[in-house]
Parts: structure tokens; C-alpha cells; sequence
């Protein structure tokens, strides 16, 4: 492990890596912005301003260095070996493996910082934001959060009269001018949105208590995994035999003379089924990975709403990121604010 490029370890005593706690920390703290809405590049721009400093020593973040701690397996406890390689032993060059030689991957290697089920999360979040359609990495809170109502794109920030006295911030779908007919939905200018959504989450937490009431019984559906762990274990036994099959049918030809077009159609139906059982047990994991992520986004807005007492008077950068999924734009009046209990609330700007 290269130590001094690493965030959250240094080689201990035994030679395993050993937690250096004040580091994981803000490891912790990378994974849980990232979960709470904010972007790699935001989340680099918060780590700045604060004067944490980066793996290296630097004192200012790139989002490329946010995204490999976010990427990066080793975290979780786990390590894929022979990620490059040595190609001159003399110069000492190495090279990124490609498939030039056979990688390992060990589970439980050395201490994990952040657990198996908070970076699986991440790697759904970080999928999904992907495939949006618009999806573009910015600084800003509004980053990934606001989406036309009409083509599904993001907006994206612009900067209108940027020289004069006049310079506002608006944002705009970024697919506007891409798609075969321009979209009608509208700019939104920065400060509506912060107003509308201080006048929105107000509205919420006058039936605070009826709202917290009925999350309960919500919580209990998405934690039960017993149906997905039955279908799990059904699949997993399913693989082994298909597996052993298929070890025996690959023994076989190399130990006797098979006709080959008998052995290919058997070799080719039983790699089909093995195929076949392989994407159910990822269904099923992206099952599991989707409830985990919803019960995440509950579990965050219900803490946000326990904390407030009284009303906002005022716009929280965090308590946007930790209470909202995303926000529709259907009109120049009429946006849906989307919480992240799935919870929709019709607003007028």
C-alpha cells in the first residue's frame, strides 16, 4: 500500500495496515457528503475551504482525488492486488495492468474505515448519477438536484450579465438545446429556489409528528431481506452445481475423445445457464443495494427533521442536501420538490 499517498493508514508494527483514525475521519467524512447529495467536486471545494489537506499534503482538493477515495475498495477492508505492475526491474517503471497478468482480489485483507454496506452505496449512487441524462459534477448544492420536467436532463448553473451590477445566477436545463424541440421549462434564479425551499420545508415540519409516525412501519419492509436472501441462496447453490458441471465437462474432453460439436452445444448450454443464474444473483444484489439506499435517504431525512425545532429562517445548504433527492421544474410557477423519503410536495414559485 503506498502509504504516503493514501488517506486513513500507515503500516503498523506486523506490517498490516494500521488505522490512523484523525485521517479515516475525514475518509468517514468524504462518504458521507457523497451520500447526503453533494458531488466530488463539491465535496473537494468543502475540504478546502477547511483547510483539510489532501493524501499528498496539498492544501487544495481535486475532484479526481475525491472520486478514488469514493472508488477505492480498500477502504471497505478489502484490496485487489497486482493493480500495476514492474515492466523494468532496472528503471523500476511501472505500468497500469491492463489484463497483462492475473489480478487478486482478497476480502478482510487488513482494518476497514468504512463498511462493506456504506461503500457498496456509494458505488450504486455514483453508478446512477452517471447514467442521468445532464448529469454534470459541480461545486454547487444545486448540482444534481434540480431536473426538467419536461426531457429528464439536469440543469445545469449559468452566470447571466457576469460583468455588470445585474449578475445573477440561473439555472437551465443542460439538454435545452440538444434535443429535436427545445424544452419549455424555465431558468430558475438561485434565490427563488432557496426561498421556495425554506417555505417548503416549513410546510413540513408543521405535521412533523404525523410525517415521523408513519416511517416506521416503512423501515420494517425495506430492512426485511428474507425473501431476497431465500431467492439468494436458491441461485448460489443453482451456481455451484452449474459450475461443477462444468469443470466435469471441460475434464472430460481433455481426458477422452468427445465429438466436438456434442461437446461445444453441452459446454455452450451449460456457460448459458451459468450466465443466466450469475445475473440473477446481481439482480438481486441491486435489489438489496436499491432497498439499503432508500432506507439510507429515509434514515437522513428523518434525522433532519428530528433536530429542527422551530421553523428555518433561513437557506441550510446541508439540510438541502440531506432532505432532498431532487427537484422538478414543470413551469415558470409550478415546481415538485422530492424529498428523500420519495416524499412529493407541489410548490408555486
Amino acid at each position: 500500500m503506498p502509504y504516503g499517498q493514501f488517506l486513513g493508514y500507515e503500516k503498523g508494527e506486523d506490517g498490516i495496515p494500521k488505522i490512523v483514525e484523525k485521517q479515516a475521519a475525514v475518509v468517514r467524512l468524504i462518504y458521507k457528503l457523497f451520500l447526503e447529495g453533494k458531488t466530488p467536486s463539491g465535496i473537494a471545494k468543502h475540504l478546502t475551504i477547511n483547510k483539510i489537506l489532501t493524501p499528498g499534503g496539498k492544501e487544495v482538493w481535486q475532484q479526481s482525488t475525491v472520486l478514488s477515495i469514493l472508488k477505492n475498495e480498500k477502504y471497505k477492508g478489502d484490496a485487489m492486488l497486482q493493480k500495476s505492475f514492474t515492466v523494468d526491474f532496472l528503471t523500476k517503471k511501472k505500468k497500469i495492468n491492463e489484463g497483462e497478468i492475473q489480478q487478486y482480489y482478497v476480502e478482510n485483507s487488513h482494518p476497514a474505515i468504512i463498511t462493506p454496506e456504506v461503500f457498496d452505496l456509494v458505488q450504486y449512487e455514483i453508478k446512477k448519477r452517471k447514467n442521468a441524462k445532464g448529469y454534470k459534477t459541480g461545486g454547487g448544492c444545486f448540482s444534481g438536484k434540480i431536473v426538467c420536467g419536461e426531457c429528464g436532463s439536469f440543469y445545469g448553473s449559468k452566470v447571466w450579465h457576469s460583468t455588470s451590477k445585474y449578475r445573477r445566477v440561473i439555472w437551465q436545463c443542460n439538454s435545452k438545446f440538444k434535443n429535436d424541440e427545445k424544452c419549455n421549462t424555465p431558468p430558475l434564479y438561485e434565490d427563488k429556489v432557496r426561498a421556495a425551499f425554506v417555505e417548503a420545508f416549513n410546510s413540513l415540519l408543521e405535521n412533523k409528528e404525523e410525517i415521523l409516525e408513519g416511517y416506521e412501519v416503512i423501515i420494517q419492509v425495506l430492512t426485511d431481506t428474507s425473501k431476497l436472501d431465500k431467492e439468494s441462496a436458491k441461485l448460489q447453490s443453482e451456481l455451484e452445481i452449474v459450475t461443477e458441471l462444468l469443470h466435469k465437462c471441460v475434464a472430460k474432453n481433455a481426458h477422452s475423445v468427445l465429438e466436438q460439436a456434442e461437446y461445444e452445444e453441452r459446454y455452450k448450454a451449460l456457460a448459458e445457464r451459468y450466465e443466466k443464474i450469475k445475473n440473477g444473483l446481481e439482480g438481486i444484489n441491486e435489489k438489496r443495494l436499491v432497498r439499503s439506499a432508500k432506507h439510507e435517504s429515509i434514515a437522513i431525512f428523518i434525522k433532519e427533521l428530528e433536530q429542527r425545532e422551530g421553523l428555518v429562517t433561513e437557506f441550510d445548504e446541508d439540510l438541502w442536501n440531506g432532505t432532498i433527492e431532487k427537484v422538478l421544474v414543470h413551469s415558470e410557477e409550478k415546481i415538485i420538490f422530492i424529498f428523500k423519503d420519495c416524499m412529493e410536495l407541489e410548490w408555486n414559485m
